[in-house]
């Protein structure tokens, strides 16, 4: 069993939770990522490590809010306990001097890409950090992200910010001024990884993407989570999550995201009819 240490909402739909597991914060890296279950019961979730504390011996992850474990997740007090909390597990971002590097997140992906900007900014990248919010009261980790960032950025749908438009746009608008990026990395919801790929495939900037397909095990026995990378298949939890977005099969991808659609929906709906009865 996995103590908690701390569960809080960050913004309506994303909340925090950070667990103790000393041996997972010895040995984390960025772009790895946990598996948790909420009970016995439960699915096994993968978690992106969003931060770490070797000191404390605890591990930070921020989830959304959408079907029945992470509204379990979303309960949680400090001091309750998780039967499953195991890590880190994938293969690390790579991590190295490019030059100047692009980071664009949204949802939580805002947090995922917190570690690998901090990690690129030690080794002397230029970070460029990227945000897509649809409206100013849903960003959160601002203070953290641009303490490692040399250009702070973040396109709002309320027009709060000075960009409103998506993500792919402003990307491109960046690149025609003529800033010289040396690689992109993009992480969040499936669609933003894609449109942030298309948007650099033509002007050819290595493009890294974190992907989450349906994962189970996180080992690489199930096979849940294969996605074509390159016309080759791939296991996110083992090869990943980090591909180059520019050779993803996103058809598929979204394709198989869907499967057990309507199955959550009627989880979820059983779940909040027996523990929250009108």
């Amino acid at each position: 069993m996995a103590k908690i240490l701390r569960r809080e909402r960050l913004v309506p739909n994303i909340h925090l939770i950070e667990v103790h597991a000393p041996d997972i914060a010895q040995k984390s890296k960025p772009g790895q990522f946990v598996i948790i279950m909420p009970d016995e019961k439960g699915e096994r979730i993968p978690l992106t490590i969003a931060d770490w504390d070797k000191e404390k011996g605890s591990v930070t992850s921020i989830f959304m809010v959408v079907g029945t474990s992470t509204h379990k997740l979303s309960l949680f007090e400090a001091g309750s306990e998780v039967p499953v909390f195991v890590g880190p597990l994938g293969k690390p971002s790579e991590i190295k001097k490019y030059g100047t590097v692009l980071l664009a997140g949204g949802c939580f992906g805002i947090a995922a890409i917190y570690p690998v900007a901090r990690a690129l900014k030690e080794e002397g990248n230029k970070i460029i950090t990227l945000l897509d919010v649809k409206a100013n009261y849903l960003l959160y980790w601002e203070e953290k992200l641009r303490a490692v960032s040399d250009q702070f950025l973040v396109s709002a749908r309320d027009s709060y910010y000075s960009c409103k438009d998506y993500i792919p746009k402003t990307l491109q608008n960046i690149i025609k001024k003529g800033s010289k990026i040396h690689k992109v990395i993009s992480i969040g919801c499936t669609y933003l990884m894609y449109t942030c790929s298309e948007a650099t495939k033509p002007h050819g900037i290595e493009t890294s993407v974190s992907l989450n397909p349906i994962m189970v095990d996180g080992t690489g026995m199930c096979g849940a989570c294969r996605v074509t990378v390159d016309g080759r298949t791939k296991f996110a939890c083992v090869d990943g999550p980090d591909f180059n977005g520019h050779l993803v099969d996103w058809e598929e991808l979204f394709s198989r995201r869907k499967s057990y659609f309507d199955d959550e929906i009627q989880s979820l709906c059983h779940w909040e009819k027996n523990n929250f009865p009108r």
